[in-house]
Order: C-alpha cells, then sequence, then structure tokens
C-alpha cells in the first residue's frame, strides 16, 4: 500500500476524492433545511460562551477537516474570521462551491491536520467534525492543535465511534440492528451511494476505531495542557430523526477543551 509521506495513505485521499461530490450533496442538504439554523445555534453559543466580550469579526476560526464547507460556510455567515482546511483538493473545491459569495470570506486551504503550517498561537477556535476517527496519528493532530490556538482558545471536537463495531462483537450487533432499523422504517440508508468497503478498509487502519472515545481524547488532550469536557448527548441537538436511526448505535459527541492560560505553543 502506498504512502503518502505524510501518514495518509493513497487510498485513503482516492476515496475522499471520489466521495466529495456525493459529500457535499450532504452538506448543502444540511444548508437548505433547518440543519443550518440547528448547527449555527450551537457553534455561536458554544464560542460566545467563552468569549462574550469580543466582536465575532475579531475571533479567529479554524476548521480543520472542513470537507464541503459547512461549517466554514455557517461561521462566516455568523461574522466569525475563519480559515478552513482540508487534505483533498476536491473536498476544497466542493467547500468554495458551496460557499458562493461567503467564499470572499473564507481563507480556505490545501493543508494536513496533523501538519498544519501556521504559526504557534494563531487562532481562538478550532471547530472540526467528524475528522478525528479516519486520522492515521489523532494524537499527532492534537497536539498541533493544540500548539495553534492562542492561550484561553477553544477546541470544539465533534465526533463518534463510527467503526468500533470492526473491533468490538458487542458494537458489531448494535451496528446490524442499526442497519435492520433502516431498512424496517423507511428513512433513506446513509450509507447508499457510500463504498462501505473502501471505508471500511480505511478505518481498520485508523487507531482510533478500535479505541472507545472520547475517553481517550480526555487523555491525551489533558497532557497537552487542557481544560477538557465531553458532552455525550450533542446528539439530541444537532442530529434529525434520519441520522439517529442510521447511527443510534454511535451517538455523536462533542469534546470541548480550552488551552490553560500559561501553556506554551510548543505542543507538537
Amino acid at each position: 500500500m502506498l504512502d503518502t509521506g505524510l501518514g495518509f495513505s493513497a487510498d485513503n485521499i482516492t476515496y475522499w476524492t471520489r466521495r466529495a461530490p456525493g459529500y457535499s450533496d450532504v452538506n448543502k442538504a444540511e444548508l437548505r433545511t433547518g440543519q443550518r439554523r440547528v448547527w449555527s445555534g450551537v457553534l455561536d453559543g458554544k464560542i460566545r460562551a467563552y468569549f462574550a466580550g469580543r466582536a465575532r469579526a475579531d475571533i479567529r476560526v479554524l476548521d480543520i477537516g472542513t470537507g464541503p464547507g459547512f461549517f466554514a460556510i455557517i461561521l462566516a455567515e455568523l461574522g466569525y474570521a475563519v480559515t478552513a482546511v482540508d487534505y483533498t483538493a476536491a473536498m476544497l473545491e466542493q467547500a468554495a462551491a458551496n460557499a458562493g459569495a461567503l467564499g470572499r470570506l473564507i481563507d480556505f486551504r490545501q493543508m494536513n491536520a496533523e501538519e498544519l503550517t501556521f504559526a504557534d498561537a494563531s487562532f481562538d477556535v478550532i471547530v472540526s467534525r467528524n475528522l478525528t476517527w479516519n486520522l492515521p496519528h489523532p494524537d499527532r493532530a492534537y497536539g498541533q492543535w493544540a500548539r495553534v490556538l492562542r492561550p484561553g482558545g477553544l477546541l470544539l471536537n465533534f465526533d463518534a465511534n463510527w467503526y468500533r463495531y470492526l473491533y468490538d462483537g458487542e458494537a458489531e450487533s448494535a451496528h446490524l440492528a442499526d442497519r435492520e432499523n433502516v431498512r424496517s422504517s423507511g428513512v433513506e440508508d446513509d450509507t447508499a451511494g457510500t463504498d462501505v468497503a473502501a471505508v471500511e478498509s480505511i478505518a481498520r487502519r485508523a487507531p482510533l476505531s478500535a479505541h472507545d472515545r472520547p475517553g481517550w481524547d480526555f487523555g491525551v488532550l489533558a497532557d497537552l495542557g487542557m481544560d477538557v469536557s465531553a458532552d455525550t448527548e450533542i446528539w439530541r441537538r444537532v442530529w434529525t430523526r434520519e441520522e439517529w436511526v442510521n447511527n443510534a448505535s454511535t451517538p455523536m459527541f462533542l469534546v470541548e477543551a480550552v488551552k490553560k492560560p500559561g501553556i506554551g505553543a510548543d505542543a507538537s
């Protein structure tokens, strides 16, 4: 298996490049529906809770693994100063197209989440969704994220134990029950059009697939000098009924971490 030299296999990059149009369709549907308002309220509420005295335009936000740009678009729409990165050019092309006129307010860059090229202490906030499970070196990524956060900066990472069923028999049974519930309920299958075998192959090589999270995240981020908490019920606020039926066994959680004042910027 060819490696790119940055920890991402060539087939990983190929998969996400091919997945970009379909993934973009999912994001566009979110932008057209009430999900735009739901996620806007959650992100803005979390950020404003930490930076209530500052204008949104003065708060620098980094969206890591932006994909087709959903977080970047709604944060720019709210008035934040947004930079958005993704590893694949195809995803960034979709993001720029989806942003439309808002794109002029977003600094899109192609970049590895584990090898950020930004200066230390560059951002007030980092946001990410459904990315860390896929990273070959998530501990390295968290080190980079902590490095580019300013002291007092906020990390909001939304993710789930998406592929734990590949390693845990109980999780596998629950996953199979989800698939049966999708069939019996008539809800649209969110794996339709997805190369399940290919993404499972990626997940088998991703170290976080075998971990029970967010416990793993707690340990790594605490060692990086961050105050960490988790909201394991965030799915109740941000998921539609269709998302819940599809993914009941892998509820989305939020890892929320604040970089302690006085912590150096050399976490990597």
